[in-house]
């Protein structure tokens, strides 16, 4: 039993944080505070993957004339 406890407690902390990180997610889907995030990520991405902000430019385009 000595030799599990460390594993048994890593593997714990491992889902605790992937519940902690499935709570949080599905809190911002709920409430709506991705758009914060991905304006965020949309000027690092310009910045630094011009490419993938063009593509993503593109994107919202079209989405805005449909």
């Amino acid at each position: 039993m000595n030799d599990a406890l460390p594993l048994l407690v890593i593997f714990g902390s491992f889902a605790v944080v992937l519940a902690a990180l499935g709570l949080l997610a599905r809190r911002v889907r709920r409430r709506g505070t991705a758009g914060g995030v991905s304006g965020a990520l949309a000027s690092w991405e310009e910045a630094f993957r011009v490419t993938s902000h063009a593509a993503h430019v593109e994107i919202r385009a079209q989405a805005e004339r449909r």
